[in-house]
């Protein structure tokens, strides 16, 4: 009770000093315009939200309201609105796909096809040092290939992964580091759902974003492995060896285990790729053959129950339902800002700054990092991405680039405190012994790895977009 008073304290004295701030912005203003008011709106939304309020309905209820000032209290507009906003989310042909993503993905989940996947992998890598946190990453990497569900990635890699970690002798924090970073990478690797919400948000071509993703994802599990293979050349009671009776089994029995569980998932899901990438199908027909293979696979392993698949559905209507409202409110939201003109105060107020396109790219990124310490990533795509998307104009910054930017920037919205969500995922399945702080310290160094894909993938532009421009003639 008194924990959650200081909450509530701490809620309203922000949104009190947010308040206070916009009113003497106001009143030190010439004329208070209805820009104003969309600015201080935004504001509400954003501590609304950091005080437990559901975003999208905190979206649909801020944005009608304020929707209600912006067409001079006509309530019959108003309504219209939202009407139209659900009916556009409802007609929207690429997010038919998100459902059956994330049922592939919570089917593959449930199946226990990871369980197989790290077994064999962990016996192909066994001669590498640190090999278990390596196998642990490429498990992270292929899995978020088949669902963009940090959470859970993160859990399973927890139960699968965290205890033979420890049992082996390794480090805590270079451990937990390993689960957390890998378990996001489903954020930035396709088929992310991230991506087809950003795609859907900023008017950005799904298909190109996949093949954009494609290699700075790679390259960002490629650096988390090489850091964890380093550390563990450089101070090897980091990442013992393993025993070697685990380390020098037969050549045989590794291939016969890699060809009966990462063959079969690695072909379902080149198939589900290969076919967005190569035009062979749309977003929502290829997301439709990953739910039916996945299904298959989980047949053929014998391992699908009816309660494993009725959790699965239901799981996928529930945050099918979320993404579906959140995109509802995000429309309102973006109708009712622009009608404001609360957009145009930002962007006369950007411009005015006078910066170079590299200087707004580094404050757009900046922001987005803070912004990713309280909220988390649906919100900063529905809420922050339709305000940035004008200024990309002006500094002639190509949409589908920043795009694959964010998606490597939100990666730090599931690590960096106080949110951070793979940490406190972790910490649920984690022994008692092991600490949230032990968990943030070893999360630290692939946040700073994050940080060093970001520069690389804007210093060799070539990373993210050469893919696109082979498949699609990008321009």
């Amino acid at each position: 009770m008194i924990k959650l008073r200081k909450e509530l304290w701490f809620g309203f004295s922000l949104m009190g000093l947010i308040l206070l701030g916009i009113g003497i912005v106001l009143l030190r203003a010439e004329t208070i315009t209805y820009g104003h008011y969309g600015l201080l709106m935004l504001a509400l939304i954003v501590v609304a939200i950091m005080l437990g309020f559901p975003t999208a309905f905190t979206l649909m209820g801020m944005g009608m309201i304020f929707t209600w000032i912006a067409y001079d209290r006509d309530t019959t507009k108003t309504l219209d609105l939202m009407v139209q906003a659900a009916f556009k989310v409802m007609s929207n042909d690429v997010l038919i796909s998100i459902p059956l993503f994330v049922f592939m993905g919570y089917l593959v989940e449930r199946a226990n096809l990871i369980d197989r996947l790290f077994h064999s992998l962990h016996l192909a890598l066994a001669r590498i040092p640190g090999s278990l946190a390596v196998a642990t990453l490429f498990t992270c990497a292929v899995f978020a290939t088949a669902t963009g569900i940090v959470g859970a990635v993160v859990t399973l890699m927890g139960l699968l992964a965290f205890p033979q970690m420890l049992k082996a002798g390794y480090d805590i924090k270079l451990s937990a580091g390993a689960i957390t970073a890998g378990g996001c990478l489903g954020i930035l690797i396709p088929p992310s759902v991230m991506l087809i919400v950003y795609g859907a948000t900023a008017g950005v071509s799904v298909v190109q974003l996949y093949a954009g993703a494609f290699f700075p994802g790679l390259m960002l599990a490629g650096l988390y492995m090489v850091y964890v293979v380093i550390r563990a050349i450089l101070n090897p009671s980091l990442a013992p060896k393993l025993p070697p009776e685990e380390r020098n089994v037969p050549f045989s029995v590794v291939l016969w285990n890699l060809a009966t569980s990462f063959l079969p998932l690695s072909l379902l899901i080149l198939a589900v790729l290969g076919a967005i990438m190569f035009g062979l199908a749309t977003p929502s027909e290829s997301a439709a053959i990953g739910a039916l293979g996945s299904l298959v696979l989980a047949l053929a392993y014998r391992s699908l129950t009816w309660q494993k698949l009725k959790e699965s559905v239901f799981l996928t209507a529930r945050t099918s339902a979320m993404v579906g409202w959140l995109f509802v409110g995000s429309f309102i939201f973006s109708a009712v800002f622009a009608r404001l003109g609360g957009d145009a105060v930002i962007k006369d107020f950007v411009v005015a700054l006078d910066l170079s396109p590299l200087g707004f790219m580094i404050m757009a990124q900046i922001i987005i990092f803070i912004l990713g310490w309280p909220l988390e990533w649906t919100e900063i795509i529905v809420i922050f991405v339709p305000i940035f998307m004008p200024l990309l104009d002006h500094f002639g910054i190509d949409p589908l680039f920043f795009g694959l930017l964010i998606a490597l920037n939100i990666q730090t919205s599931f690590l960096s405190p106080p949110v951070a969500m793979a940490p406190f995922y972790l910490k649920g399945v984690a022994p008692p012994h092991v600490s949230i702080n032990q968990i943030f310290a070893g999360v630290m160094p692939f946040m700073l790895i994050v940080l060093v894909a970001m520069v690389l993938l804007y210093l060799f532009p070539a990373i993210g977009l050469w893919l696109p421009e082979q498949l699609y003639k990008y321009q």
